[in-house]
């Protein structure tokens, strides 16, 4: 008798993206700006707060810190394991981490927390104005949503990796849209306004997150090579054309030509993103 194989389950390209390397390296350099946006935002006991596309808890942890009830949730299960592993150590019971895509929220309920929360997550998620269908939808009345993207085309740290690491990869495939694009004034205020939000609810404005690293801006490279998921697929892109040194000397470059700090033991950059906030 023949017997037949289940198909396996279709990889997430998104998720494949995230699940590879180790994004909580990257994070680790990230955490002083996370608690201070955290803080500026007045999160406190009382709110209910979804973290979207929340690695290992940059933000998530510090607004559980402040007494918030919050929720993670991540594509990327590797990462969604460090968080809760951090909330552990933090013993923190406010807080825990699940895997989810932002495009599509289904286990969570209509109208379920008072802040929506993602910075540098969402905005790399498929299908742009599901995500914020999802965003709206999940946010109570009276409650905000408030973005972190990076923005095309910036002359600072990440907008340029992304800028460099386009120039080494294959163009992207027919239909694509860039994450880039939730940079954009004009596009955010769309997809919310389609969303079912008036565009005057809609605000933006420029903020800063800084990286600190405990070594040199090459150290620095090294590990968005080893870890981030991007930069990842950059070099092994580069790697089958000859070009992996090429790519290599260019990061090291902006590094090292971005990198404000004094002491050669440490490496200190500032990356500008949009803080985009929208009133429920």
């Amino acid at each position: 008798m023949k017997t037949t194989t289940p198909n396996p389950t279709p990889i997430n390209p998104n998720q494949a993206l995230w699940e590879k390397g180790d994004f909580t390296r990257i994070a680790d350099t990230m955490r002083g700006s996370g608690a201070a946006l955290v803080a500026r935002l007045g999160v406190g006991p009382g709110h209910r707060v979804l973290d979207l596309g929340c690695g290992d808890g940059t933000t998530a942890l510090p607004a559980a810190q402040r007494g918030a009830d919050v929720l993670g949730v991540d594509i990327a299960r590797n990462l969604v394991a460090a968080g809760n592993r951090r909330a552990r150590e933090h013993g923190l019971d406010c807080l825990k981490f699940e895997e989810g895509d932002a495009s599509n929220l289904h286990a969570l309920a209509d109208r379920a927390f008072d802040l929506v929360v993602t910075i540098f997550g969402a905005m790399f998620a498929p299908r742009p104005q599901e995500v914020a269908n999802e965003l709206v939808r999940v946010t109570r009345p009276g409650g905000r949503i408030v973005m972190g993207n990076w923005i095309p085309g910036d002359p600072t740290l990440v907008a340029q990796i992304l800028k460099i690491s386009s120039a080494y990869t294959p163009p992207p495939p027919e239909g694509f849209v860039s994450p880039m694009l939730w940079g954009v004034e004009e596009h955010v205020v769309g997809r919310f306004t389609r969303a079912g939000i008036a565009a005057e609810h809609v605000s933006c404005e420029r903020d800063s997150f800084t990286f600190e690293f405990p070594g040199t801006p090459a150290g620095f490279v090294t590990e968005f090579r080893h870890y981030y998921g991007p930069t990842m697929n950059a070099f092994a892109a580069a790697e089958k054309s000859g070009r992996a040194d090429d790519l290599q000397r260019e990061l090291e470059a902006l590094f090292t030509h971005q990198n404000r700090s004094k002491n050669p033991a440490v490496t200190s950059i500032t990356a500008t993103f949009l803080r985009v906030t929208v009133d429920v």
